[in-house]
């Protein structure tokens, strides 16, 4: 199997969503939603993320890099730059960090109009935003 993918991640507080790029790079799928049992909880969070690394011969992740409005980086900027190094403690990958301002906002908003109860979209928010994310990041490298 030669097929290469890009893999986006969500990371938040209690979840990681996780989407993968068609072999073309063109398009982003959500995929996952890793639930983390606590803030420290990273054990389980990074076996299953380099199961997925192999299962879809991942060559590179895309990582949400969750800026304030204002451009600064606050607590959540941190808490992802410790994420990221965890990764790549047992991940040996190129990760990029990638501006998620508004893309939670983005996707809850777009499912709403498409009338979608809300504990679906409670179930797969965190996935789509990772795909938002991924997307963002496929069409820029189109445009480069």
């Amino acid at each position: 199997m030669n097929e290469q993918r890009i893999l986006g991640l969500d990371y938040g507080d209690k979840t990681v969503g996780v989407a993968v790029s068609d072999i073309l790079g063109i398009t982003a799928q959500s995929l996952e939603t890793i639930r983390r049992d606590g803030a420290e909880v990273f054990k389980p969070v990074i076996k299953r993320l380099k199961e997925i690394v192999e299962q879809y011969n991942v060559t590179e992740i895309v990582l949400g890099y969750p800026k304030n409005m204002n451009n600064t980086l606050g607590d959540r900027c941190r808490k992802t730059e410790e994420f990221k190094e965890r990764i790549k403690k047992t991940i040996k990958l190129p990760i990029v960090l990638w501006d998620e301002r508004l893309s939670t906002m983005a996707v809850t908003r777009a499912m709403i109009q498409a009338d979608m109860r809300r504990d679906k979209r409670k179930n797969i928010v965190d996935q789509q935003a990772a795909a938002f994310i991924l997307q963002g990041y496929l069409d820029s490298k189109r445009t480069m």
